[in-house]
């Protein structure tokens, strides 16, 4: 029923007890302050003002729109001063989610350049394989996830329907073979896959074992899951300690490493895509758009350095 404009119209008349003095204080006119109090009068379905000669005053619903009017604007002008500041970047709110071991890796570097580039903006940060942080997104729960799939996956499978979803492929990143440092293939610079059917196995989450045994199978062999274990660090101190064999993607290698192990190439290769998932519309949020920003940032820095051991990279390069 009333505008803010209308709402300002009655505290300005309130204030100084006349059309023309109102008018001077907004920049109105006098008759487009008029015309505005007609309307106002039309829409409430009473007399807001008491007209004098030259002065007015209000009507008891007059007073009561006009008290009203002090605190529906101050939080009118609360919220455009918040949304100024968060469309300039001074302030904003991010909810990510991402698998954990991009959490040691791609997430924290990129959560300090938003940090200091942008220390308004609080960026909240929790752990999820897909397909649970892409079931985020679409519930609205966060607002950013990154996300992976392997070569092995469809693109759009069940719950990671990508569907109306904006990804942006940030890494492709290598599979590698987790090996005892004393294991008798360790001198081998990329290891056969069918040289490891007798081996015990060590597998991670879902998604990781499902990858294991899709590309055992496509090798002619089930291979024997002796331990399960999310823990990357955990992982390579089962490997160290011989009791098993781990598929390793590469880019966990850039914050984890073990005197006991080293990480071969595989023959067939393998590998993953990492990718960064938002939706359309909060891609176009400022504090969302500089931590996507940001992340991407963190994955090409991620590319060009070493791993903790000191072996080069097996990264590709990347067009984006």
């Amino acid at each position: 029923m009333f505008d803010a404009a209308g709402l300002r119209v009655m505290r300005a008349i309130a204030d100084h007890g006349s059309f023309t003095a109102a008018a001077q204080s907004l920049g109105y006119t006098q008759p487009a302050i008029s015309q505005m109090v007609r309307r106002l009068e039309e829409r409430s379905g009473t007399v807001l003002v008491e007209r004098n000669g030259r002065s007015v005053r209000l009507t008891q619903a007059g007073r009561v729109l006009a008290r009203h009017a002090v605190n529906v604007l101050a939080a009118l002008d609360n919220a455009e001063a918040e949304i100024a500041s968060i469309a300039g970047l001074q302030s904003g709110r991010v909810r990510l989610m991402a698998f954990p071991s991009s959490s040691a890796t791609l997430v924290p570097r990129a959560l300090a350049k938003v940090k200091t580039e942008f220390p308004g903006v609080t960026v909240s940060f929790s752990e999820g394989e897909p397909p649970q942080s892409l079931a985020a997104i679409r519930e609205g729960t966060k607002d950013l996830a990154v996300a992976f799939v392997y070569d092995d996956d469809d693109p759009i499978k069940g719950d990671d329907d990508l569907t109306g979803l904006v990804v942006l492929d940030v890494m492709v990143d290598p599979v590698r073979i987790a090996l005892p440092a004393n294991h008798r293939l360790a001198e081998l610079a990329v290891v056969p896959l069918h040289e490891l059917t007798d081996e015990s196995w060590i597998a991670g989450c879902e998604r990781c074992r499902g990858h294991l045994l899709a590309l055992a199978g496509r090798n002619d062999f089930v291979p024997d899951v002796s331990f399960e274990t999310e823990d990357y660090v955990a992982v390579l101190g089962l490997v160290a300690a011989g009791l098993g064999v781990a598929l390793v993607p590469e880019l966990i290698l850039h914050s984890a490493s073990h005197p006991g192990v080293v990480t071969r190439s595989i023959s067939p290769s393998s590998k993953r895509t990492i990718r960064i998932v938002t939706t359309p519309d909060l891609q176009r949020v400022p504090a969302v758009s500089a931590t996507l920003d940001a992340l991407c940032a963190s994955a090409r820095e991620i590319q060009s350095e070493p791993m903790r051991d000191g072996t080069p990279s097996g990264y590709p390069a990347l067009s984006t």
